[in-house]
């Protein structure tokens, strides 16, 4: 055999064991768990950080505001230095669309050492711990909720006994761009944080989609969050690892009726939403650069070329070692597909866009060494002390 038909074996026992020892990353049936009425419905602060996020705002805010949720709740907007009118916006949505009670509330500039939306999160929860809650749900900006969605959130963390309860929002996924790069991003989450490990208690572990987190105070207040976190660019995995570094138990999962209404429709759009970060995931460290992107070549990029070069040199082996890996990366995109309701034709693209997260990550690793650094919201951190997760 060639040397790039032993790659491509290599590369096929690499899909296998992702196949069935990864934590049946691939499978899309990790839905909010069974559900339990609590004997009295506890309070719930739903804490909303915001910066310029006028745009989205008439699509969101509402839906939190008409949560048909039985006990007390109130919604505290953090208006974090916003140009676009954010806050005005807001209290115009609440007086026009009733429901729950809002408090809109600014910050002022973060001091150093508080990276990304965290300093708007603190400031919200503070406002909210005045009021006594027994849970906070952190959502974003972006995020709509289903009528039910607190409620059942709530009765799913009862049931379980959980201290986070978090759902992967379903993000938009309309042009053509969309179509290639969402459904993946979702893929790659769960193939790194398998839903199936997050919830099982013991298992090190830990995750949470920051659009949708459910977190109960006391919890928060025992893991110093969000300060024990403030350095974190990516902060939602960081209150995960906080969380259960503390033994709590957690819980992640695709989310039904809890959707993003942020748009995407270009490739520069989506680009900077991974890039501004990505090197952060790997934690700056240049070795686990090259191995991500040695990875990435080996598990997604050397099936497709190991067909293409079976074909042009008549290698049966090779051709076959190569389509056999692919058929398996694509089996596993496909109830991802299913799951954004998108056409199945997309899963032998996968490798293609794997090659564009490898170039993504890349990129994130030149802005860093730039002295760019990670960025939120037009506010750059070149040098986090800590980078831990993931945010949106």
């Amino acid at each position: 055999m060639s040397a790039i038909a032993w790659t491509a074996a290599v590369s096929l026992a690499a899909w296998l064991w992702l196949l069935l020892c990864q934590g049946f990353f691939w499978r899309t049936d990790v839905r909010l768990p069974p559900e339990r009425d609590p004997g009295s419905w506890p309070f719930v602060a739903v804490v909303v950080p915001a910066r310029d996020e006028a745009e989205v705002l008439p699509a969101s805010l509402p839906s939190l505001l008409a949560q048909d949720y039985p006990g007390r709740a109130e919604v505290f907007l953090v208006d974090d230095g916003s140009t676009d009118g954010t806050g005005e916006l807001a209290r115009e949505l609440a007086r026009r669309h009733g429901g729950l009670p809002l408090t809109v509330s600014s910050p002022g500039e973060p001091p150093a050492g508080w990276t990304g939306k965290l300093w708007a999160v603190r400031h919200g929860v503070g406002l909210a711990r005045a009021r006594g809650p027994e849970y906070l749900l952190l959502t974003d900006a972006d995020i709509a909720h289903g009528p039910d969605s607190l409620r059942r959130l709530v009765a799913a963390a009862h049931a379980g006994g959980f201290d986070v309860v978090s759902q992967m929002a379903r993000l938009r996924v309309e042009s053509l761009w969309e179509r290639l790069v969402v459904p993946a991003f979702v893929y790659f989450f769960a193939q790194l944080y398998p839903f199936r490990r997050i919830g099982r208690r013991g298992a090190r572990t830990a995750a949470a989609a920051g659009g949708c987190v459910l977190l109960r105070a006391d919890t928060a207040e025992r893991a110093r969050i969000p300060d024990a976190i403030r350095h974190a660019v990516i902060d939602d995995v960081a209150l995960a690892r906080a969380v259960k570094g503390g033994g709590g138990h957690i819980w992640l999962g695709l989310a039904e009726r809890v959707d993003s209404v942020r748009p995407y429709p270009r490739l520069h759009d989506l680009w900077r939403m991974v890039s501004r970060s990505a090197y952060a995931q790997l934690r700056h460290n240049p070795l686990v650069l090259l191995g991500t992107v040695a990875g990435l070549a080996l598990v997604y990029l050397v099936p497709p070329a190991a067909v293409l070069t079976g074909l042009a040199t008549g290698s049966a082996a090779t051709t076959v070692t190569g389509a056999l890996a692919w058929l398996v990366m694509a089996g596993t995109y496909v109830p991802m597909l299913r799951y954004y309701r998108q056409p199945l034709w997309l899963a032998p693209l996968l490798p293609f866009t794997a090659f564009l997260y490898l170039l993504m990550t890349v990129d994130s690793a030149v802005q860093h060494y730039r002295g760019r650094g990670a960025a939120w919201k037009g506010r750059t951190y070149a040098r986090p002390d800590a980078v831990v997760g993931e945010e949106r």
